[in-house]
């Protein structure tokens, strides 16, 4: 027994009675028919019906008591209906535990001490999900009644489970539970369960941690043998409270001892070494901590478990590298500690306990089990970290670094099971272990830059040496090499040519291998899209050696690039192309026509029912009309040249386009909508692609471009009035127009009356949301311009947006919500770019009626909504009207609205439950509002600090002082001062 004999047991010949005459009074019956319902096969009344039930005893004063009944007594052998009994208890301790009478908490410790008496008797285990869900009530028991109404709760549950089996599993089951409630970091607690959790944990400390301890230790010693599921259990609960009880229950001879044998045991050796990881993880003093590892570490290695080469088992090897990653990260841990400190010997001794685990960790990091050589890669970048503050390295060292470099050039080749073409979860996770390898490349490159260069420099002359003969994986991580070279040793903006001239010459020796060694005709896919990743990342290398850019060029056109057989080497080579164009089309102008012969195949419209397989998809060609745009832009040929490259690339999309809105407007089958709509939308996007080339105005007209634009404007336009598909339609020409006003800038003025019109017909929210930015972009980019457009405009777009925004939604449609929020936001926005232009006339000129409607909303966004986003915006629209309208030369009627609407709002808001004064986005709001009111101070003066001190502030109960206080402020000229008070004012009128 491991409890002492003076702890009384519960006196479990009274449970039953008591139980027998709580459920009597309860009527202890269940609702039959509503059980049905509990079998997952039931159909949906009976579920619907079994589920009202449960709400019915979770919320009953004692109709529950009746699931205790149920389990103390065992009248029931289906486990669904346990189930739902052990849930309706767990309802009742977790959420009425306080409503519960004395009798009724007393009547729950009882049922679950027969249960657990019961299960010491059944020949046959419970299911464990029921188990764990005994197991969960017993700990939300334990949380709530161990600090006051039952102290003496291991005791009792210890005292009666002794060392039966079907008993310690549920004691093992109920501590894991109360450490997932008490201590598990990851849970967020409120402040007030934090501090309950740490007196449950301060208490236990000093009243039971021992006997829990000798517990353990009965448990591992009794059952390691007979009971290796049992064992692993209480292992598992070891590591889990070694991190918060003293260490020294645990960390010495008799308990370390019992861990090391079960490290030998084929069944519990993974659990015994996440035991001994927890250990290890336990915060605590350097010199202890290095104490402690090393004297682990001695009775490991003296045990043979550092022979790592001789162990065949590939998951203990796991867990056994997450153990040495534990030790040698505690080490440097301790070690940078030390050095902190200025404790100079015991930080040497440390030190040299980090560097004699190197020889273990070489041999775990280049193990062929990646899962093995992933779990000492954090051990190993730590390392690392050391070497780099070290001011001098010794030959040892060196050979370290030398060997971690090996090991991990050696990592990161591929193996043959690798799939390519259909990449599943084994290859993501090879993927991300090279990133882990990519940082100790490049914590390498920090510590050894010479090294490193050197090393890839020697690998990657011997691989390209000889490709022809050599496997795929190691051509592949021979270009890898150099291509990660590029971010291990950094340059400003890839001048990876210029300055450093060790480093120049290497990288630009490699690089002329790469290109000329014909490596680029390697039949495998793996090397084709390394070797193309690696010209484009060194890129600037071609200024330099501008002779490789033919070769180069052509490997991007034929089989070995955009003709590729896979097509994921294509699609990526497409977007490829076009950075290498755009970095070197000064140097292109030879090759222009020709490479645009090359590619016109890849540039052709595919439309859907062509049934034909096209080598790219439409993402991949817009790369490729980007590059041909820039191509024919930047080359030093004529202007009527460049013209006609740009109409004979542009005129195919508009003829397509023609026909297919054609086709579309007589289709009556979706499907095919869908397909041509899709199709018409990409011609947009190709065009406008091309038009990426240019950066204004000024650019297209010097290629002699803009007419070809117009036309294609002209083309694109009918689709707006398209009665089918218009979301996709819509979208495609809306993004086509944002890139004209900055190609075209004021010739694309006259096709926007018409698009607007069209585009404000028949809206969705979302259509709305999109169309505002583009009336807000000639907005500002043509100000006074566009001024009779947007008062014609004005009032039709604001009422297609009150028209969206009062459409009725399900309450809880919570994509409607979020699409109306923007949709405010939106307009708001729209509001303020027309305010904030200075075209005050826009608005002005709309009547009184709509200017009314206007101002309402903008009072209604600024206070009802709870969007902080929103309100800013609104107070930024208020403090600019008064600006304009506010003085005594301003809108009639307006001085006003001020005084009515304006002024309540900046005080309401901030007063509203939902206005979070602890939220940064929301003290952004307050700011605009405290500018709000300087603004009207600035234009009404001492009328106004008048109005607010003898009759608004009065109204809000404000005191006469508090009042005069207020305008005193808003006379200060520091508008800080003014900001740090309201935030103070409201936070006071709060409390």
């Amino acid at each position: 027994m491991f409890v002492q004999q003076q702890h009384q047991e519960l006196d479990l010949s009274r449970t039953g009675v008591n139980l027998q005459m709580a459920c009597q009074s309860a009527g202890a019956v269940m609702d039959e028919q509503a059980l049905l319902g509990l079998n997952p096969n039931a159909d949906a009344s009976y579920r619907q019906r079994a589920l009202a039930y449960f709400e019915q005893l979770k919320d009953s004063q004692n109709a529950w008591e009746v699931c205790a009944d149920v389990l103390a007594k065992g009248l029931y052998s289906d486990d669904h209906v346990k189930f739902f009994c052990f849930q309706v208890l767990e309802h009742q301790v977790k959420f009425r535990h306080a409503a519960l009478s004395a009798a009724q908490q007393q009547l729950i410790r009882e049922t679950l001490m027969t249960w657990l008496q019961s299960q010491l008797m059944n020949a046959q285990q419970e299911k464990s999900f029921i188990r764990n869900k005994a197991a969960q009530v017993f700990a939300l028991t334990f949380i709530m009644e161990y600090l006051t109404l039952w102290p003496k709760f291991f005791f009792d549950i210890l005292s009666l489970v002794g060392l039966n089996p079907h008993g310690i599993d549920i004691y093992l089951r109920t501590l894991m539970a109360i450490d997932a409630e008490v201590v598990d970091r990851d849970i967020l607690h409120t402040p007030e369960e934090t501090r309950r959790n740490t007196l449950i944990k301060d208490t236990m400390r000093e009243q039971c941690i021992p006997s829990l301890v000798e517990s353990w230790f009965q448990i591992l010693t009794t059952y390691q043998r007979s009971q290796p599921e049992l064992t692993c259990q209480c292992l598992e609960v070891v590591g889990a409270y070694v991190s918060w009880i003293d260490l020294n229950f645990i960390a010495n001879d008799r308990f370390v001892n019992v861990l090391l044998s079960q490290m030998s045991m084929e069944e519990l050796r993974e659990e015994a070494c996440d035991c001994l990881f927890e250990i290890i993880n336990k915060g605590m003093d350097p010199v202890d901590k290095t104490k402690l590892v090393e004297s682990l570490c001695r009775v490991l290695q003296s045990a043979g478990f550092f022979n790592v080469e001789q162990e065949e088992d590939v998951d203990f090897l796991a867990k056994f590298s997450r153990l040495v990653n534990g030790m040698g990260q505690s080490l440097v841990l301790s070690w940078t500690k030390l050095v902190k400190a200025g404790n100079v010997k015991e930080a040497t001794e440390t030190l040299q306990a980090v560097e004699a685990k190197v020889p273990l960790l070489l041999q775990l990091l280049v193990h062929e089990d990646d899962d093995i050589s992933s779990n000492i890669v954090g051990f190993c970048y730590d390392y690392l970290n050391v070497l780099k503050q070290l001011p001098q390295l010794t030959e040892q060292q060196k050979a370290n670094i030398e060997a971690v470099m090996l090991a991990v050039m050696k990592k990161l080749t591929y193996d043959d099971e690798y799939n390519f073409e259909n990449e599943g979860e084994d290859e993501a996770m090879f993927v991300e272990y090279r990133k882990q390898l990519k940082m100790l490349l490049d914590r390498l490159a920090q510590v050894s830059p010479e090294l490193l260069l050197e090393a890839v420099r020697r690998i990657f002359t011997n691989t390209m040496q000889a490709w022809q003969t050599t496997s795929f994986m190691e051509v592949e991580v021979a270009i890898r090499l150099l291509y990660m070279l590029g971010e291990a040793l950094p340059a400003s903006h890839g001048a990876h040519f210029s300055g450093d001239t060790a480093k120049t010459s290497a990288l630009q020796d490699m690089m002329r291998t790469l290109v000329s060694c014909g490596v680029s005709g390697y039949q495998h896919s793996s090397v084709s899209l390394e070797f193309f990743e690696t010209v484009v990342r060194y890129d600037k290398f071609f200024i330099v050696e501008p002779q490789h850019i033919p070769n180069v060029l052509m490997a991007f056109l034929d089989q070995r690039g955009l003709r590729h057989n896979s097509p994921k080497v294509r699609s990526r080579v497409a977007y490829l192309f076009s950075r290498f164009i755009k970095t070197l089309h000064k140097h292109m102008t030879a090759f222009i026509e020709d490479v645009l012969t090359r590619i016109q195949d890849l540039l052709e419209l595919i439309p859907p029912e062509n049934g034909f397989r096209a080598l790219l998809t439409s993402d991949d060609q817009l790369f490729m009309f980007e590059a041909a745009g820039v191509l024919i832009v930047s080359g030093e040929s004529p202007v009527d040249q460049k013209q006609a490259l740009m109409r004979s690339l542009l005129t195919p999309l508009m003829d397509a386009f023609r026909l297919l809105l054609a086709k579309l407007l007589q289709e009556t089958e979706e499907e095919r909508q869908v397909a041509l709509a899709d199709c018409l939308s990409h011609a947009v996007g190709f065009a406008s692609r091309t038009s990426k080339a240019f950066s204004n105005k000024q650019t297209v007209k010097q290629c002699g471009c803009t007419e070809v634009y117009r036309d294609c404007l002209q083309s694109f336009l009918p689709a707006l009035s398209c009665p089918v598909q218009r979301g996709v339609l819509r979208s495609a020409v809306r993004s086509f127009l944002h890139r004209m006003i900055i190609c075209l800038e004021e010739e694309v003025l006259p096709f926007f009356p018409a698009a607007s019109e069209h585009m404000l017909k028949d809206c969705e929210a979302k259509d709305l949301q999109e169309f505002i930015p583009l009336i807000s972009q000639i907005t500002a980019k043509f100000k006074r311009q566009v001024s009779p457009f947007l008062q014609q405009i004005f009032m039709p777009l604001v009422l297609a947006i009150f028209e969206v925004l009062a459409r009725p939604a399900e309450e809880n449609d919570q994509t409607a919500a979020l699409e109306k929020q923007m949709l405010r936001r939106s307009y708001f926005g729209f509001i303020q770019a027309i305010t904030g232009s200075g075209m005050n006339e826009v608005m002005a000129n709309q009547g009184v009626e709509n200017i009314e409607r206007v101002l309402f909303t903008i009072i209604q966004g600024a206070v009802d909504f709870p969007d902080p986003v929103a309100q800013k915006t609104c107070f930024i629209i208020l403090s600019r009207l008064v600006e304009l309208w506010g003085g005594k030369d301003g809108m009639a009627g307006f001085p006003d609205f001020i005084y009515k609407h304006i002024v309540p709002a900046c005080f309401l808001a901030p007063l509203k439950p939902t206005f979070d004064l602890s939220d940064a986005q929301t003290v952004l709001t307050l700011s605009e509002c405290a500018l709000t009111l300087k603004m009207i101070h600035l234009k009404r003066g001492p009328e106004f600090l008048q109005f607010l001190q003898h009759e608004y502030l009065p109204s809000l109960q404000v005191t006469p002082e508090i009042a005069q206080e207020v305008c005193h402020v808003l006379q200060q000229p520091d508008v800080k001062v003014l900001k740090n008070y309201i935030k103070a004012f409201f936070q006071r009128a709060r409390l």
